[in-house]
């Protein structure tokens, strides 16, 4: 009976500690993965590209900052359906589509970037 407690243990231990490729990004919705994981081959850049995860108007939605120059920074809900970008672009104003966004999204939180 011990030896089946201590390796019972030993296997919850190993499966506990196993490597998590979406380590950070749990729970994303599986395009936002996606996207994070071609980021992640792109080149470095200044300022680094990055997700952050808001509250908009009562749902969780994913900001997404471009990699470089006059692009727009999408941002997307929880069901993979493009919002709008609220900024970037040749303007910086983004495309118009939400242009609300900083001023009522909440709960900021980076939930990865291309450091």
């Amino acid at each position: 009976m011990r030896n089946v407690i201590i390796i019972s243990c030993g296997i919850f231990l190993l499966i506990s500690c196993a490597e998590n490729k979406n380590q950070g990004i749990s729970g994303m919705p599986p395009c936002l993965v996606t996207k994070i994981e071609t980021m992640k081959s792109d080149p470095k850049v200044n300022p680094p590209q990055s997700v952050t995860q808001y509250a908009y108007k009562g749902s969780a939605v994913f900001y997404i900052t471009a990699g470089c120059c006059d692009q727009f920074n999408p941002v997307y809900n929880s069901d993979c359906d493009y919002l709008g970008a609220p900024d970037g672009g040749i303007t910086g104003k983004g495309d118009g589509k939400i242009p609300d966004f900083f001023a009522n999204a909440t709960d900021k939180k980076v939930v990865w970037k291309n450091k």
